[in-house]
């Protein structure tokens, strides 16, 4: 990696530290220059401004942050499907904790940056919908198979998406919860009777 490149990722990671303890507004570029150990100058020969450089942060951290990027569709058969529900809904936790709470903070910075640009409410929103949506096809998959019961299938799938959402901000909160059992139960909760339901344990085998 080239020098510029290496010192426009140790911008890069100092911005995501310091917005999530300090919020995007209250950061100033003096103090992430001061954060990676470079003068306030410097850091417009890597970008023209702060707003570019938020804008960089944004597509670092949530790049990835999509529902295909858990759960393939195309790799469920009805006789995968309760594992690969449950194991893509794991993939969304966190191995360690403590490096989750500034991703979690960082977007909902860009939620609260909503009212002032409407390109991350707005693109913050497609992320949102774009897991509703997912739940929502997902479902409707195992409705196909049988495994799903096709009545109030949407509503099964917002639920799941509830769930999630819904464990992640408790993670943040740093409240200990056993979330892989919460996940096996909101995935059980969705099998019709006499599906193969998931083993009250953590992991499949």
């Amino acid at each position: 990696m080239k020098k510029k490149d290496l010192t426009s990722q140790q911008i890069v990671e100092a911005a995501i530290g310091l917005f999530a303890s300090h919020g995007i507004e209250k950061t100033s570029l003096a103090m992430i220059a001061g954060e990676v150990g470079i003068t306030k100058p410097s850091i417009y020969y890597h970008f023209a401004s702060k707003d570019e450089l938020v804008e960089r942060v944004f597509d670092y951290m949530f790049s990835d942050y999509h529902f295909d990027h858990y759960f393939s569709l195309t790799e469920m058969n009805e006789h995968n499907f309760a594992e690969k529900l449950y194991q893509g809904g794991l993939r969304m936790f966190p191995e360690e904790e403590e490096a989750f709470v500034p991703v979690m903070r960082l977007l909902n910075e860009f939620m609260l940056t909503a009212n002032r640009s409407a390109n991350y409410g707005q693109r913050v929103a497609a992320m949102q919908q774009s897991f509703l949506d997912g739940f929502r096809e997902l479902m409707r998959l195992g409705a196909d198979f049988g495994i799903i019961e096709r009545q109030n299938a949407d509503s099964k799938a917002y639920v799941l998406a509830l769930v999630i959402d819904n464990i992640t901000s408790y993670i943040m909160m740093d409240i200990r919860l056993d979330y892989q059992a919460i996940w096996r139960e909101a995935v059980n909760s969705t099998l019709r009777k006499g599906a193969d339901i998931l083993e009250s344990r953590d992991g499949i085998q």
